[in-house]
């Protein structure tokens, strides 16, 4: 009999490589797949997959998945029962003034595992969506079931689309597919695109650091290994084939803090003063993010609790090895 198989995207990603990391860890048989660009430096990509796959024999093939036969072919060697999809062009702000990369990787990539999937006959498709579907909302806790059809950028209209495809293929094709609002996620290994990992590398060379919108926006900073958790559960809990085909799940910290206490945490884990230049807020940003976590503490029992001061010093923990490698 065939060891059932696990087909993880992007996996040489930040969350990707946390997430085959761990499910090999607990025993599944994980394969992943990346197509390794350059948005930001591919060593980076390239470290993960040595330090958190290679090295417990997760094997993560170069793969695009705009490219729809390499995609069947791949699909057809390796026969996966589950497909955990994190591939996608991450990055709000360079959603909007490269948005080309964003059809071809969250429309046309996506579209090409919805078809993967459908002819392959994969039991269950978990995908990364997106708490930016939510928009320039000011109502928190962000609730699964608010209206999501007002994105305020690119990237967050292309998660959008994510989703109701998927839910298409599940009403059209039977494919059990669930969707992840990610919010705000940050820890060891992230991408250097993201603020709290620029914020420690002008901290440390005591250059300014732009804070937009005056430091008050809100964001909801989920630590990676309570991402990776929600992740997992939701991939294999015996829940989810009681839910409708197609569901969707916050998986946040739901404890917003502003950009300017998150910055004087950072600093004090780095024990350097920064020095602050405060901008207006940019095109795409929203004023704050707030998971509402009930239905993933209904449906799987869990819910992130991960302090921001133990995540921001784990993190920095890391990054200082990292600088010294």
């Amino acid at each position: 009999m065939r060891t059932p198989l696990i087909l993880v995207t992007g996996a040489a990603g930040f969350i990707g490589a946390h997430v085959a990391s761990r499910l090999r860890h607990l025993g599944h048989h994980v394969v992943g797949c990346d197509n390794f660009n350059d948005y930001y430096d591919p060593a980076l990509k390239r470290a993960r997959v040595s330090d958190l796959l290679s090295a417990f024999g997760v094997q993560c093939e170069t793969l695009e998945l705009a490219d729809a036969t390499s995609v069947r072919a791949l699909f057809r060697r390796l026969k996966p029962s589950s497909v955990v999809h994190l591939a996608a062009q991450a990055g709000v702000r360079y959603s909007i003034t490269h948005p080309e990369p964003y059809i071809q990787s969250n429309l046309v990539g996506f579209a090409n595992v919805l078809e993967a999937c459908r002819h392959g006959a994969v039991e269950h498709l978990v995908y990364a969506s997106s708490s930016s579907v939510y928009g320039d909302r000011i109502d928190p806790p962000f609730v699964e079931s608010q209206p999501t059809d007002t994105p305020i950028s690119l990237y967050a209209a292309t998660k959008k689309a994510n989703e109701l495809m998927a839910q298409t293929y599940s009403h059209l094709y039977g494919l059990r597919a669930t969707g992840l609002r990610f919010f705000t996620v940050y820890g060891p290994w992230g991408r250097p695109d993201m603020a709290y990992f620029t914020f420690t590398e002008k901290i440390l060379a005591a250059d300014p650091l732009p804070v937009f919108g005056d430091g008050l926006l809100q964001r909801d900073f989920t630590y990676i290994d309570d991402i990776v958790e929600g992740v997992t559960r939701i991939a294999f809990s015996p829940a989810i084939a009681n839910l409708p085909s197609h569901e969707i799940f916050n998986i946040g910290n739901h404890k917003p803090v502003t950009v300017l206490e998150f910055i004087e945490i950072l600093a004090g884990h780095l024990g350097i003063k920064p020095h602050l230049r405060f901008l207006p807020m940019q095109p795409g940003d929203v004023s704050m993010t707030c998971a509402n976590v009930e239905q993933l503490r209904a449906r799987v029992g869990f819910e992130p609790s991960t302090p921001l001061n133990e995540g921001l010093r784990r993190f920095v923990e890391w990054f200082r090895v990292w600088k010294a490698r």
